[in-house]
């Protein structure tokens, strides 16, 4: 059974079967649409270039020859492991002989903007179109949050004509997960598409008028005035249906590095924690390539238990806004140092490595041709010494 039908979940009903997994496969969604696509909705689906048959991960004809038990519009609400079951908020309890945990990640929520109109998150399809229906020329969006999500909103609206103020509590946005360099430089097309960025600000309030939101209200006693607002401030791993089960519970599901959390029990994508001893830390990545990655690895470790296999991966993620295509490998967060070898960051055309300890850990590119990053992919796979690095990109 695979509870969570997005990326992660479909990627691993497609590899069960692929090798060779005649058995039923039970896909629950708590969404009532087939498997779909997520980075879109901030980009080609907010701004109107895509049509929702377009997100689809797979054709409904794809879907039908995997030959599943497909349960959508039914949200898992708790677990049996001793009876091997999950219960369904349809009422309905189901059987199991083993468990893939892929439930993604929900948008975290600003205090007092429950019940308010005009406050958007995004996240699922019904999110984007609510909002897309909002963006217009003149209309005024506040943007909470400068993370990859809220950039994206900022940077689709502003190419439809929104005026935009996006509000950062960093004094740099992102520098916490790819250092101040390269924050400085992801946030410089911002201000020259003139959106009104306010670093070092704070929502204290959601301001609103006859239920619809009215604007935001700062710690320092600013009111920014809005249409609409998007709240792009991070997530909650869905992990509330498991508790009780006696599953390791810690920002997700905890699994060791075969990506199990307890014998017939696996987590796959935005909701999982596992160890990953290519960095020898555990991490939990929200990103697309991820969440199918670890789908494929997850299939042939339930199929192959004898024989499971580390999931090692490099993590890989991109973000588009406006013209810029923002690339990285690795895993960046918590980086020791980071620095520019190539390229020229006022220019939005560089290249930035990052070091954990003695190793390369990740590399982020702006602007650079997608062959500029392999042999940094490849070093970070090979485990790279620092100094070596440095040394080949100086000499290159």
């Amino acid at each position: 059974m695979i509870v969570g039908a997005s990326a992660g979940g479909l990627a691993t009903a497609e590899a069960l079967r692929r090798q060779g997994y005649r058995g039923t496969v039970t896909l629950i969604g708590d969404e009532p649409h087939l498997p779909y696509d997520r980075p879109p909705l901030s980009k080609q689906f907010l701004s109107g270039e895509w049509q929702p048959e377009r997100l689809r991960l797979r054709p409904p004809a794809e879907i039908d020859a995997l030959d599943m038990d497909l349960r959508l519009g039914s949200a898992a609400i708790g677990v049996d492991r001793e009876g091997r079951t999950v219960v369904l908020s349809d009422g309905r309890t189901l059987p199991y002989d083993a468990l893939v945990v892929a439930t993604g990640v929900r948008p975290r929520r600003l205090p007092g903007s429950t019940g308010v109109s005009g406050v958007h998150v995004l996240r699922t399809l019904e999110n984007a179109t609510a909002l897309k229906a909002r963006l217009a020329p003149g209309r005024r969006l506040v943007v909470v949050g400068a993370g990859f999500i809220g950039a994206e909103a900022a940077a689709t609206a502003r190419g439809l004509g929104v005026d935009v103020t996006m509000i950062e509590p960093a004094p740099v946005p992102l520098a916490h997960a790819v250092g101040k360099a390269v924050g400085r430089a992801l946030t410089r097309p911002h201000l020259d598409h003139d959106v009104d960025l306010r670093t070092g600000a704070t929502v204290s309030e959601i301001l609103s008028h006859d239920g619809h939101v009215a604007g935001v209200g700062l710690a320092d006693g600013t009111v920014v005035p809005a249409d609409d607002v998007v709240v792009g401030i991070g997530s909650h791993p869905n992990v509330e249906w498991l508790q009780g089960s006696g599953l390791r519970l810690d920002d997700g599901l905890v699994c060791d590095e075969f990506c199990q959390a307890a014998p017939g029990v696996y987590g796959v994508g935005d909701v999982a924690r596992w160890y990953n001893p290519l960095f020898e830390t555990t991490m939990r990545i929200e990103h697309r390539t991820n969440a199918a990655e670890q789908g494929l690895a997850v299939a042939r470790n339930l199929l192959n238990p004898t024989n499971p296999r580390p999931f090692a991966p490099v993590p890989y993620f991109w973000s588009d806004q406006y013209d810029m295509k923002i690339q990285a490998y690795g895993f960046l967060r918590g980086h020791d140092e980071a620095v520019i070898v190539d390229g020229d960051p006022g220019a939005c055309r560089f290249i930035a490595a990052y070091r954990k300890g003695d190793r390369l850990t990740g590399a982020l590119s702006v602007g650079m041709p997608p062959k500029a990053l392999r042999s940094w992919r490849s070093a970070i796979a090979a485990r790279q010494e620092w100094s070596t690095m440095l040394s080949d990109a100086d000499a290159a």
